[in-house]
């Protein structure tokens, strides 16, 4: 080797190990930066940490001043309330179990139905099917048997009632009026002293012009009742003897027991 060619072997050597200082120092100076940020991030968590640090005060919230109208305020208030209150119900309706009505058991045949029957077949067949227009078991009265008769044919019903000796009914334990609105009623309860049997009787009369006939040639005792239902409701009885108001005064006005009584004076 010449001596000029071990120059350049020497000048390529040193220059390789001159790299790998540089490349030694770089790397120890990349390694001394990170850990000097390292520390530095360190400390600034430690700065910031509750333990080491006293809390902020919190900045203070300024109250918002509504300036809507109170009025609005209140209708808002209560109009979502009212929502509430429905969406609760409407909750509650939807939770609700449907209720099972319980059936019904038929009613057991009534112990006076045969002599309702009796009466009602005996009526028809001397007097016509006419003369009665409904029959049936009062069950709330002691079962007692009723019948429904048209004022027009109220008088021959009440001779045969007293004078047929299988009803024999010579009592009149009951004698009033009933205004429905629809119609009024004259109901008499019956007492048959021989066959010791009991009959509601039922007399259907018009309400605007209600006449019903007088039974007094055959109940003597029904004279002073037809008189005190004339004078509470209004019930003309044809043929009576002396039909006039027996309670209230002659020049009263009105009838106090019909449903449109209207009184003269409000105050008493």
């Amino acid at each position: 080797m010449t001596k000029e060619e071990e120059n350049q072997s020497n000048k390529k050597s040193k220059s390789s190990v001159d790299k790998e200082k540089n490349r030694f120092s770089s790397r120890q100076g990349e390694e001394k930066q990170a850990s000097v940020e390292q520390a530095g991030s360190e400390e600034e968590a430690f700065k910031e940490s509750p333990s080491k640090q006293e809390e902020k005060p919190a900045a203070r919230v300024s109250p918002q001043v509504n300036s809507a109208n109170p009025s609005e305020l209140k209708r808002k208030a209560a109009a979502a309330a009212k929502e509430a209150a429905s969406s609760k119900v409407k909750a509650g309706a939807a939770r609700k179990r449907p209720v099972v009505k319980p059936v019904a058991e038929p009613l057991e045949p009534s112990p006076k139905q045969p002599l309702l029957d009796t009466f009602l077949h005996r009526v028809k067949e001397e007097l016509g099917e006419e003369v009665v227009l409904e029959g049936f078991i009062n069950r709330l009265n002691g079962h007692l048997p009723t019948m429904i008769i048209p004022a027009s044919h109220w008088r021959e019903v009440a001779y045969f009632l007293r004078d047929e000796k299988d009803f024999a009914f010579d009592y009149v334990q009951n004698f009033s009026g009933v205004d429905y609105e629809t119609h009024m009623e004259v109901v008499l309860h019956l007492y048959s002293l021989a066959n010791q049997n009991r009959l509601c009787i039922r007399v259907k009369t018009e309400r605007e012009s209600p006449d019903v006939p007088s039974v007094v040639e055959v109940w003597p005792a029904t004279n002073w009742h037809e008189r005190e239902t004339y004078d509470l409701l209004g019930i003309q009885f044809s043929d009576h003897p002396n039909l006039c108001r027996i309670l209230m005064p002659d020049d009263w006005v009105g009838y106090p027991l019909r449903k449109d009584y209207q009184p003269y004076d409000q105050e008493i």
